[in-house]
């Protein structure tokens, strides 16, 4: 977890907020983590690019991660990456079934497939080379919609 995090910090502008006991979140975001861009340290008013997740959250258990050590990548790469790798457009119905708690396998996201989210859970080998150019894919997208919407990007 901490190695995809690092890896997604590293992309430059990055905020990444990880909840905690008395900083306000609800204890269900307990040690999760959630990576914006806002190169101004600022939490935009947008959606987090990726997640990283530790345990089941209500009307998503499907994962399984109540497993010990068990987490989630989650990765807002966009429709063509969501195309690329599910064969499908997000609202489209999947063409098989997929076990949402199979490891190192890039699936859509069992909730949050159908707005072109993107999953890893307990990545590995198989993904490493993948969820790294989707994680910069994301951050990449991320970036450009805050330049649209008037946010500075330090040099």
């Amino acid at each position: 977890m901490d190695e995809v995090i690092g890896f997604v910090e590293g992309l430059g502008g990055v905020l990444t907020l990880r909840p905690q006991p008395g900083d306000g979140s609800p204890e269900v975001s307990w040690g999760d983590a959630f990576l914006y861009h806002a190169p101004d340290g600022v939490v935009p008013r947008t959606q987090p690019f990726a997640t990283v997740v530790t345990k089941d959250y209500p009307g998503d258990e499907s994962s399984r991660l109540d497993r010990p050590g068990a987490f989630r990548v989650n990765v807002a790469a966009g429709t063509d990456e969501f195309r690329r790798w599910t064969g499908r457009a997000p609202r489209e119905p999947a063409a098989e079934d997929v076990d949402p708690s199979t490891p190192d396998v890039v699936i859509a996201h069992p909730v949050y497939g159908d707005l072109g989210w993107l999953a890893v859970v307990d990545p590995g080998p198989r993904t490493e080379d993948a969820l790294r150019e989707l994680l910069r894919t994301a951050h990449a997208l991320a970036r450009a919609r805050s330049e649209r919407r008037g946010g500075t990007i330090p040099r």
